[in-house]
């Protein structure tokens, strides 16, 4: 699958800065497969936090973003599109959204995902407040593609120059959920796990 052009663009532009001046390091870029359709689920601090998951696997991968429906205006509409993203309506059950995604991922896609559903921040009133979802649960298993967790740290600070850092962890086991008929039972289970080792990663950062 070829990457867009506007990915490789932002994507050389940005490697310096965020190697360079925010000092970037991963852990488990390993645990990516280099091919195939997956579901990376991450923790959401910051609205910069697509820029340090996607770095790391360009350029053998690129990353499908589901974007919230607020951000398409224009011109960032033709960025979002020409970057591969594709829109999800927060708070109404997208199930367009959730459709496309499946199908991105058993095309081959690596699909990005925030299971808080928007960012966590500090002292502000949302009108969406971060609570895991089960849609990058349902996606990998519908899908049938590994679920990935990942944590990143330092987005909410860049004001401060860094450091990023970012730990991809292993597949989740999630095998003994795929034979059930019960797919939202399913789903919030895989969900359960999910943010569990997120967490875990997020504490090693």
């Amino acid at each position: 699958m070829r990457t867009p052009l506007v990915y490789h663009v932002a994507a050389v532009l940005s490697w310096p800065v965020l190697y360079g001046l925010f000092r970037l390091r991963v852990q488990g870029r390993e645990n990516v497969p280099g091919t195939g359709g997956c579901v990376l689920a991450c923790n959401h601090l910051s609205n910069f936090d697509p820029w340090p998951l996607g770095m790391p696997l360009w350029p053998e991968r690129w990353l499908r973003f589901m974007a919230k429906s607020e951000l398409y205006w224009w011109p960032a509409t033709l960025v979002l599109d020409s970057a591969g993203a594709f829109k999800v309506r927060r708070g109404l059950g997208d199930l367009e959204a959730i459709e496309t995604a499946v199908q991105l991922a058993r095309e081959g896609h690596a699909i990005a995902m925030y299971p808080e559903g928007t960012r966590r921040a500090k002292g502000l009133v949302k009108r969406h407040q971060a609570k895991a979802h089960s849609g990058a649960a349902r996606i990998a298993l519908e899908a049938d593609v590994p679920l990935i967790p990942a944590a990143v740290a330092g987005t909410d600070r860049l004001l401060s120059l860094g450091p990023l850092r970012l730990a991809f962890g292993a597949p989740l086991e999630i095998d003994d959920l795929r034979a059930s008929d019960d797919l939202r039972r399913s789903s919030l289970e895989a969900t359960e796990r999910l943010m569990a080792r997120i967490a875990e990663l997020e504490a090693t950062l």
